[in-house]
């Protein structure tokens, strides 16, 4: 077996790109979530190691110092990190030339032969699910027999291998705790709306849902939520339990884990029993009866994307939701207790100046505990990167989503709506939102009950304070 490094590398400070990331930018405030991706093929590697580097704060010096004494390197990157990825990669391949670096994720997924041929110091790419592929390359097996891999021959001809058949059997995986346990600490890891600690583990993968600008379903998942059974996901939760007591929240990743109500009550109901607190991605349709069954079982928040508050721009990204569904949905969360975490999306087609107000009254109106508002990004291999270069609305110089800072940029433009009025919309959506009278007393009186909210919340404040103050830069 190769001895493995998967890395996470260094790029821009507090850049949350990790292999878990819906959106690798830096945030509004710190967050950072646990490289799941990496996490998974690390498992199936006896002896792996797994560095992500930007929540530890590893330098690209203390990378290279590991991956000297390694066989392999598997490079977790995206559209934004790219650039800064395919550099590190050189300078481990400089500091090491025996050294087969690998890169995988959703850009090389859908970008392989562009992605290699970036640079000769990245040897291949593993597309779609890679778990089993890379275990396959780390067994030291003839790559021209693997599945799922594009690399470079002998000739140096760049070679894309059959499709690698998607994971049915998910029960195959074995649990990512064991990985974080050795590799990670678990308190680097923040998200503005979850407990401190927390962790985050996937159940399933896969979405059903056709939103034309979510890019794992549309690239690595599918568009099927195959899932684990439900005492598989139960004996990771008590496995957790055992190697973090401090655990206060345990978060569950899949696109939509409310795609199977009765499978979702199911391990609802074994949380239940072990007295954890939990939280989960949820799409604005489920009915009050699950919900209930989820709120008396140790559910405590829905990360729910909303997206906007016009019907037609849902029309068109198909985000298969309704306004007035959604409206009753948040209202059901409100009366059983359950905290909601929305996001919402600006400049995607449709939008107009009175629909990003449209949006900004509907979020204020339905009033979830906390927001997150990002800027379209049409991401490679998603319907929605396919429509914007149609359509020209999509400029070469926006095409890595992000500024040298790592700062999120408005990408798309439409003759109606430029890229500068898309990006200050985001800084009047946060503030119309979170600047009214009663949402103030609400997070007075969160602070107020609890020495570590009020802590929490004072940093939160100062960063999101910096990071109005860098938009303005930017903009000026």
């Amino acid at each position: 077996m190769m001895k493995t490094l998967f890395l996470q590398a260094p790029s821009f400070e507090g850049f949350d790109g990790g292999a878990g990331s819906r959106y690798q930018a830096k945030r509004e405030i710190k967050s950072f979530w646990f490289p799941t991706w990496l996490a998974q093929p690390a498992a199936l590697i006896p002896g792996s190691k797994l560095i992500d580097a930007p929540p530890a704060r590893t330098t690209l010096e203390q990378v290279i110092n590991v991956a000297k004494d390694q066989d392999m390197v598997v490079l977790h990157t995206s559209t934004p990190s790219f650039a800064s990825d395919i550099k590190v990669a050189e300078a481990l391949k400089q500091a090491r030339p025996s050294l087969k670096i690998g890169l995988v994720g959703a850009k090389v997924a859908v970008e392989p032969e562009p992605s290699l041929a970036k640079s000769t110091a990245v040897d291949f790419v593993a597309r779609e699910e890679f778990d089993f592929t890379i275990k396959e390359i780390a067994e030291g097996r003839d790559w021209s027999k693997i599945d799922g891999i594009s690399y470079r021959n002998d000739s140096g001809v760049i070679v894309h291998n059959a499709e690698r058949t998607i994971l049915e059997n998910m029960d195959e995986l074995p649990f990512v705790t064991e990985v974080y346990k050795n590799n990670l600490r678990l308190e680097d890891y923040f998200i503005g709306y979850l407990k401190h600690p927390y962790i985050s583990i996937y159940t399933g993968r896969g979405c059903k849902s056709r939103c034309t600008f979510c890019l794992w379903p549309q690239t690595v998942g599918g568009h099927r939520y195959r899932t684990r059974s439900v005492g598989h996901v139960i004996e990771e939760i008590k496995l957790a339990m055992h190697y973090y007591p401090q655990i206060r929240e345990f978060f569950f990743d899949d696109d939509t884990f409310t795609d199977d109500l009765p499978r979702a009550e199911a391990i609802a109901k074994e949380l239940g029993k072990l007295g954890v607190t939990w939280s989960c991605n949820a799409k604005a349709n489920v009915p009050y009866s699950t919900l209930k069954v989820l709120r008396e079982n140790g559910l405590r928040l829905l990360l729910v994307g909303y997206e906007s508050g016009n019907q037609q721009i849902l029309h068109n990204i198909k985000k298969g939701m309704r306004i007035e569904v959604a409206k009753q949905f948040t209202k059901d969360c409100h009366s059983l207790g359950i905290k909601i975490h929305g996001t919402f999306i600006l400049g995607l087609p449709g939008e107009t100046r009175e629909t990003i107000q449209e949006t900004i009254k509907f979020a204020t109106e339905i009033n979830p505990h906390t927001i997150q508002v990002s800027l379209a990004a049409p991401y490679p291999g998603t319907f929605l990167y396919k429509q914007a270069v149609e359509n020209g609305w999509l400029d070469i110089e926006h095409a890595e989503l992000i500024d040298e800072r790592g700062v999120q940029m408005a990408p798309l433009h439409y003759p109606h709506l430029s890229h500068q009025e898309i990006f200050h919309s985001l800084e009047d959506f946060y503030k119309k939102f979170y600047f009214r009278g009663g949402k103030i007393l609400s997070i007075v009186a969160e602070m107020v009950t609890s020495r570590q909210m009020l802590v929490r919340r004072l940093r939160e404040g100062l960063e999101f304070r910096e990071f109005l103050r860098e938009r303005q830069q930017i903009a000026s």
